[in-house]
């Protein structure tokens, strides 16, 4: 599995716990049975790392999220800012620039182009 689909299967996972009240071990068993793929450590530790970090991560978009609340963030740009978010700030092999460029991707693919905009925008955000 290359690095940009294990990014596309943590972004999954991360979106699916929204919706859902199961365990984050749970949730990765049942979705590797499922979808029949197998979690490699990136995976595991971008999905369980975000919901660690969750109210950090969240404290960075609403900050740099400006009128903007977490609430009003549609579900998908907000999995996919939080999965970029941790990579930016606790995985220091990827650049930067690499974490920005596939949060825009999976935006294109799974949302909108307005959401790629404000994903864009808030990651390109200086601290």
């Amino acid at each position: 599995m290359t690095r940009r689909q294990a990014r596309e299967e943590a972004f999954i996972l991360i979106f699916e716990k929204q919706f859902n009240d199961d365990s984050l071990a749970d949730i990765l068993e049942l979705a590797t049975e499922v979808r029949e793929f197998e979690a490699d450590d990136y995976i595991k530790q971008v999905f369980f790392g975000v919901f660690e970090k969750l109210s950090e991560l969240d404290s960075v978009i609403s900050e740099k999220a400006i009128g903007w609340s977490i609430s009003r963030i549609s579900k998908t740009a907000l999995a996919i800012l939080r999965l970029a978010l941790f990579e930016i700030k606790f995985m220091d092999d990827i650049p930067v620039s690499v974490s920005i460029n596939e949060a825009v991707e999976l935006c294109k693919k799974y949302a909108t182009k307005e959401d790629a905009a404000f994903v864009n925008g808030i990651l390109s955000t200086k601290d």
